[in-house]
C-alpha cells in the first residue's frame, strides 16, 4: 500500500479534534448536571438534611468555581453547624478573587468578620469590621459588631466611643451600656486603688445614665472605702428614689452603716420598711441580727412569727425552731424537723435573667447568656 503524506496531516488533526470534542462534552454534561445538583442541595436543606445537602453544594462549587453564591451559601451553612475554620475558608477565598465585584468583596469580608466573631478570634474579627467602617453599606453593622468584641474584650474605652457613634449616626440609645461602661472602667480604679479616678468615672456614668442605680451603690461602696457612712448612706438612699426594686441590694451595707454611725432606731426603720415593701432573705437576716443584738432572741422570735404570717417561708420557719431550740434543747422532734428543713433552706435561690433566662448564683449586671445589660431582678427568683 502506498504511503501518502497527508496521512500525517490528517490523522494527529482528527485525534486533536476527537480530544476536544469529548471535553466539550464532558464540560457540557457537567454544565447540565450542575443545576440539578444545586436544586437537589435545596431539595435537602429544606427536608432538614444539612450534611447531604453540603456535600451537595460542594459538588455544584467543585464543576463551577466562578459561583459567588453558592460559595456564601456554603460558608453560612459551615458557619450555622460551628465548623468556624472552613467557614473561613471559604469567605477567605472568595476575598482573594481578584474579579470579585466591590459589593461581594464587601459582603464576604462581612461573613468572614462574623466567622471570627463566632469562633471567638476577635482580634481578626476587629480587623475585618475596622476594614468595613469604611463601606457606607456595612458601616453601621461593623460598629455594632466592633462593639459586642469590646464588651467581650472588656475595652471599656473604645466600647464608650463606639456607643456614642452609634447614637449620632445611628441614633441608637446606648445610655444605659454608657453608664455601665463607665462603672466597669471605676471597678478597675477601685481595685487599683485610684479613688479619685474611680469616682471621676462613676460621675461620668450618672451624667450619661442619670438612673444609674449600679453607679449610686458603687459611689456608696466608695464612700465606706474612704470610712464616710454618712455619704455613703447619702448614695444609698437614692437607689430608693430611682428604682426602689434595687433596695435589697444596699439593705445589709445601709443598715452597717447606720449601726456605725449610732443610727440603730434609722436602721430598724429601714429593715420594717424593706420587709413590707421588699421581703427577701437577705433583708430578713439583717433585720433579726439587729434584733437579737438590740432586743434580745425573745423579741427576735415574735418578730418572727409576725413575719411568718405576712410572708411564710421556709427559711423563717426554720430560723424560728432553731431560737426555740435554744429554749428547748433537748426536744428531739424540734432537731428533727430543723435537720429537715435544713436542706431545702440552705440552698439559696436563683438571680434570673428577664431576657434570656440565664440563672446565676449571685447578682449579675452583665448576663452572662445573652450580654444584656441590667436585665436581672434583684430578688432572688424563689422570692419573686
Amino acid at each position: 500500500m502506498e504511503f501518502e503524506l497527508w496521512y500525517l496531516i490528517v490523522v494527529p488533526v482528527l485525534f486533536v479534534a476527537g480530544w476536544w470534542f469529548r471535553g466539550l462534552d464532558q464540560r457540557q454534561r457537567e454544565k447540565e448536571h450542575e443545576p440539578a445538583t444545586y436544586y437537589k442541595g435545596i431539595n435537602l436543606l429544606l427536608n432538614d438534611q444539612p450534611d447531604k445537602a453540603i456535600d451537595a453544594f460542594i459538588e455544584v462549587v467543585r464543576l463551577d468555581p466562578e459561583t459567588i453564591e453558592l460559595h456564601h451559601a456554603l460558608g453560612n451553612l459551615f458557619s450555622r453547624r460551628g465548623e468556624f475554620d472552613r467557614a473561613v475558608r471559604i469567605h477567605n477565598h472568595l476575598l482573594n478573587r481578584e474579579d470579585l465585584p466591590e459589593h461581594e468583596r464587601s459582603l464576604a469580608l462581612f461573613e468572614l468578620g462574623n466567622d471570627y466573631l463566632k469562633a471567638g478570634i476577635y482580634d481578626r474579627a476587629e480587623d475585618s469590621f475596622q476594614r468595613l467602617l469604611k463601606e457606607p453599606e456595612y458601616h453601621l453593622d461593623a460598629l455594632r459588631a466592633l462593639l459586642k468584641i469590646y464588651c467581650t474584650e472588656k475595652e471599656w474605652e473604645k466600647a464608650i466611643d463606639v456607643a456614642n457613634t452609634l447614637e449620632k449616626q445611628a441614633g441608637e440609645n446606648h445610655q444605659v451600656e454608657m453608664g455601665h461602661f463607665h462603672c466597669e472602667l471605676a471597678a478597675l480604679a477601685m481595685r487599683a486603688k485610684q479613688y479619685d479616678q474611680a469616682r471621676e468615672a462613676l460621675q461620668k456614668a450618672l451624667q450619661v445614665d442619670r438612673h444609674s442605680v449600679r453607679a449610686l451603690i458603687m459611689l456608696g461602696n466608695l464612700a465606706m472605702l474612704n470610712n464616710d457612712p454618712q455619704t455613703a448612706l447619702l448614695h444609698w438612699s437614692k437607689v430608693e428614689t430611682v428604682s426602689p426594686d434595687y433596695l435589697p441590694l444596699v439593705m445589709v451595707p445601709m443598715a452597717q452603716a447606720y449601726e456605725a454611725s449610732g443610727q440603730h432606731e434609722q436602721a430598724m426603720n429601714l429593715v420594717h420598711r424593706a420587709l413590707e415593701d421588699h421581703s427577701s432573705v437577705e433583708t430578713l437576716s439583717i433585720a433579726l441580727d439587729l434584733i437579737v443584738k438590740s432586743e434580745g432572741e425573745q423579741a427576735a422570735q415574735k418578730f418572727l412569727k409576725e413575719e411568718l404570717v405576712r410572708h411564710p417561708t421556709l427559711w423563717t420557719y426554720e430560723k424560728l425552731a432553731e431560737l426555740r431550740l435554744k429554749d428547748h434543747p433537748q426536744d428531739s422532734e424540734l432537731q428533727l424537723l430543723i435537720s429537715l428543713l435544713k436542706p431545702y433552706v440552705s440552698r439559696p435561690g436563683r438571680y434570673r435573667c428577664s431576657h434570656c433566662g440565664f440563672k446565676a448564683k449571685g447578682f449579675q449586671w452583665l448576663c452572662p447568656g445573652c450580654s444584656s445589660w441590667g436585665s436581672y431582678s434583684p430578688k432572688r427568683e424563689e422570692e419573686s
